[in-house]
């Protein structure tokens, strides 16, 4: 498990990302809680629930789509919770957040709750260390 204050950083960091400045306490047990337990489609619609509270699961056919940049997300609907539980089975860490990304399965919050997904896939490890591993599957995704 994470040290506390590397937690902090991680979460710190992932909100500047996102050009949010402050972090709190509640931001940090929230990560705390996801990553204790299994990364499934509830855990991260608890997590979201903390990281962007007007977020929500684009599960239905009359929430709002997403476009972020250039990117159109996939229509919200059904097949977005089917979707994202076959996400959630994707053994290799770099295309399951690729795929994460890709289809955007909240409304908001999905940089925070994807690094946080991320993150859960090197649970155990220290944040350099899961730095480390970033870097290297980062370059191997590209090559």
């Amino acid at each position: 498990m994470l040290k506390p204050f590397d937690l902090w950083d991680f979460v710190r960091e992932s909100n500047r990302i996102e050009g949010i400045e402050r972090t709190t306490e509640e931001q940090v047990e929230a990560h705390c809680l996801f990553l204790s337990r299994p990364a499934t489609v509830d855990s991260l619609v608890d997590l979201v629930a903390v990281l962007q509270p007007d977020a929500r699961l684009r599960n239905s056919a009359g929430i709002p789509g997403v476009r972020v940049g250039n990117h159109i997300a996939p229509l919200s609907g059904p097949e977005i919770q089917a979707n994202l539980n076959s996400i959630l089975a994707i053994p290799d860490p770099w295309e399951q957040h690729i795929v994460y990304e890709t289809l955007h399965p909240f409304t908001d919050g999905n940089g925070r709750s994807g690094r946080a997904l991320w993150l859960h896939r090197f649970n155990g490890e220290a944040l350099l260390g899961f730095l480390h591993s970033f870097y290297y599957q980062t370059l191997a995704g590209v090559r």
